[in-house]
């Protein structure tokens, strides 16, 4: 019933729940040697939520550099990718401190407007509910 009444934006608040907490692991980490910065696909997860990709059914990623892993994404969740970095330390560390914060912030913006969308929304279903 949820999905009916959220649509996809519930599942978008989980995503970008999940994307924020790696986000911040990435900035956390941006000096420990060796350290990989990851992501997750937001198109994949999108995909998944539109109902293109069903639970047991595996998401291909998309492949566009040579070099990327090719990852499946089960039950309908974007699965972690390791991001390929423009300039990596020499310390072999892929964090791009600048970079993550802009991703953390855009993904904070997302975050609160897809709260504000269903605050609404449910405040809509309760007046209509109660009438007032």
């Amino acid at each position: 019933m949820s999905d009916s009444i959220f649509g996809i934006h519930g599942q978008a608040l989980v995503f970008q729940s999940q994307r924020m907490g790696i986000l911040a692991s990435n900035i956390a980490n941006a000096d420990t040697p060796n350290f990989k910065a990851r992501d997750l696909s937001f198109h994949d997860a999108l995909r998944a939520a539109a109902g293109q990709g069903s639970v047991g059914q595996a998401l291909a990623l998309a492949r566009n550099q040579p070099g990327q892993l090719s990852g499946t994404a089960a039950n309908g969740l974007a699965q972690e990718l390791y991001r390929i970095p423009d300039q990596p330390a020499l310390d072999g560390n892929t964090v791009d401190t600048d970079r993550e914060r802009v991703r953390f912030t855009e993904n904070a913006v997302s975050y609160q407007t897809t709260l504000s969308f269903l605050n609404s929304r449910i405040k809509g279903i309760n007046s209509a509910l109660t009438g007032q």
